[in-house]
């Protein structure tokens, strides 16, 4: 091996966890810090971290509702809407009423 291009190396490194936990190996950093370990992860301990779930109904429900009243603003497409709906009523006034025959 070359000399004086290797890093050095640490036989007494110590890893630190967010939850408190030391371990001490080998390595070319003298300290590293991690947010997990085996004492505090989720798949190690059988504890398992509950995501929200709950309100995804009412987050829809709340841009739905908040859509509607966007769109009764009028808007280009609200304007678009309403002027099609009074040219169904003028062509439904315009259509004569269906012969009934006896």
């Amino acid at each position: 091996m070359k000399a004086k291009i290797h890093p050095a190396y640490y036989p007494d490194a110590k890893i630190i966890c967010a939850c408190g936990n030391e371990m001490t190996v080998g390595s070319t950093v003298k300290e590293i810090h991690v947010e997990l370990c085996a004492k505090c992860h989720p798949f190690y301990t059988g504890k398992k971290v509950l995501i929200d779930t709950e309100g995804r109904v009412e987050k829809f429900k709340g841009k739905a509702a908040a859509k509607e009243a966007k769109k009764a603003v009028l808007g280009k497409k609200a304007k678009t809407e309403k002027r099609a709906k009074a040219k169904a009523v003028k062509r439904a006034a315009k259509q004569p009423a269906a012969l009934i025959e006896e």
